[in-house]
């Protein structure tokens, strides 16, 4: 099954990678920005804080198009690879990203079924981990933020932890979708042998 390679999204692959990356990166001067205005309001200051928060908002919007482009694409090339696998319908994969509460536990789990469907050395325990690393750091980054805008804005440590957390989010995003998408161009096994695995 050598076309396996070819249908790979390796070219969405790159791009969500890149604009995941340029996004975490864009929201560190994003938060600085905020904070200085934060702390010493200024006609100046709000203007670098708007302009840097809507180019952020501009790049989280296309990186989260471009990643979720990539998941779709990758659900169909793991349905592919093992037609039985018990996968997400196109609708709800992507819907459940964005219904509240929902979207804190059931995405995981398709990326996690991806990722079983796509390769039958998938590695349980390593790349397992790896999806709960991501999660949790995206997860974890999202209740600091809340926090420091709610209890403690301005705070200077809520914001290193939260944009640490958030940088390690996106790399851990782009170890994740790298994963998956090297796992899409391996030689076809037995789908029983990707579901098993």
């Amino acid at each position: 099954m050598t076309s396996t390679a070819r249908r790979a999204p390796w070219i969405l692959a790159r791009l969500a990678q890149a604009a995941v990356g340029v996004a975490a990166v864009t929201d560190v001067f994003r938060a600085v920005a905020v904070r200085d205005h934060y702390l010493h309001p200024t006609d100046g200051s709000s203007k670098e804080s708007g302009l840097v928060s809507m180019v952020f908002v501009y790049l989280m919007t296309l990186a989260i198009v471009l990643f979720l482009v990539w998941l779709a694409r990758s659900r169909r090339e793991a349905q592919e690879l093992s037609p039985e696998a018990s996968l997400p319908s196109p609708g709800w994969m992507i819907g459940a990203w964005f219904i509240p509460g929902v979207n804190f536990v059931v995405p995981r789990r398709f990326v996690l079924d991806i990722g079983r469907a796509s390769a039958a050395d998938w590695d349980r325990k390593r790349d397992t981990t790896l999806v709960n690393f991501w999660w949790g750091a995206w997860l974890t980054h999202s209740l600091v933020l809340m926090v420091a805008v709610r209890a403690a804005p301005g705070s200077m440590a809520l914001l290193v932890v939260a944009e640490a957390l958030m940088i390690a989010a996106a790399v851990l995003l782009g170890l994740v979708i790298e994963r998956i998408t090297t796992s899409q161009t391996q030689p076809a096994t037995s789908s029983e042998a990707r579901i098993s695995a």
